[in-house]
């Protein structure tokens, strides 16, 4: 099959229809957490609306979540007096109907009944707090890291993506992220690609992605962050480190001498909607590995990589799903 209609039959299974099983549940677990938010804080109107990658249009079927944006004014004082207040007041109200998981800027929604073992609704809610009555910027609390909170501005992140030419692109590479189990968040990733891509936005999906894994195994520690919602006053930097720009190399490095060994199915799986087909496409290709050049060859990347990745016949032993925030 022709990489590029490969491609546009791999988007089309990651994409979840309007009428699906799974946007309907997100659906009616998000109108049901806005009822009880807003019934809880009733004294404090929070705005309440979707963000992450439903709202940017780079959701996939393989690792969907909803964010749920409950922002505060800026002068609302009975949500909490502070971040960690307004954090933990709404980490409480929604503890009265689920199993709450915080998260760094996030709170994870799972089932409370004993009987579903803590099933995973695959929602993350983010508090923050306006920064003033513009209701544009806004505040979220840190779990971590030495200042405690994080300025943000949703419309401009999610018109960053929307507007930047690249949304398939960034579809196929978080796939590929998760199916490998790349250490990197969702949100520094779009991020990235959309940096990589400025420049290739006109270019056929097969060379945007080999471009930004030819990046990856080569040029990785060139590779920087800029916040376009905060470029000068938030550091993003720890969500690229070395660890992770290791992983980025390594397995751009393995997928690449995947594609040219054994073509796109051993890297983002086959298209074949008959699973019996499916099956054995994989055994094929797993049939006919070849064992890639070693890495600290004179021809090859400086880093190690990590041992030869073929997609799975089950689902991966990981879970990389967190809130695109």
């Amino acid at each position: 099959m022709d990489k590029e209609k490969y491609l546009q039959k791999i988007l089309q299974s990651q994409t979840l229809s309007p009428d699906s099983e799974e946007l309907k549940a997100l659906q009616g677990h998000r109108a049901d957490v806005e009822a009880l938010l807003r019934k809880h804080f009733d004294k404090s109107s929070p705005t309440i609306r979707y963000g992450g990658s439903k709202a940017k249009g780079t959701m996939i079927s393989e690792a969907y979540d909803l964010d749920l944006i409950v922002y505060f004014p800026h002068d609302d004082s009975p949500a909490g007096e502070t971040l960690e207040d307004i954090c933990n007041n709404v980490r409480k109200a929604l503890s009265a109907k689920y199993l709450v998981q915080p998260k760094q800027s996030a709170l994870r929604l799972q089932d409370n009944n004993p009987k579903n073992a803590g099933v995973d609704f695959h929602i993350d809610v983010v508090p923050g707090r306006y920064t003033d009555d513009s209701n544009t910027d806004a505040f979220l609390f840190q779990a971590s890291g030495e200042k405690k909170r994080l300025k943000t501005n949703l419309d401009v992140h999610i018109n960053h993506v929307k507007d930047s030419g690249v949304r398939d692109a960034i579809r196929l590479l978080k796939l590929w992220r998760v199916r490998n189990g790349v250490n990197i968040k969702h949100f520094p990733l779009e991020l990235v690609i959309i940096e990589l891509l400025r420049g290739k936005k006109s270019s056929s999906l097969s060379q945007q992605l080999d471009h930004v894994w030819t990046e990856f195994r080569d040029n990785v520690d060139d590779i920087t962050i800029d916040d376009p919602a905060n470029p000068t006053g938030n550091d993003l930097s720890e969500l690229l480190n070395d660890a992770v720009r290791s992983e980025l190399s390594s397995v751009a490095y393995i997928t690449l001498n995947n594609i040219d060994k054994l073509g796109w199915e051993s890297v983002l799986g086959p298209s074949e909607d008959n699973e019996e087909d499916r099956v054995v496409s994989l055994r094929q290709a797993a049939a006919t590995v070849i064992k890639p050049t070693k890495p600290w060859s004179a021809d090859s990347p400086r880093r190690p990589p990590k041992i030869p990745h073929l997609w799975p016949l089950e689902n991966p032993p990981f879970d990389h799903r967190e809130s695109d925030q």
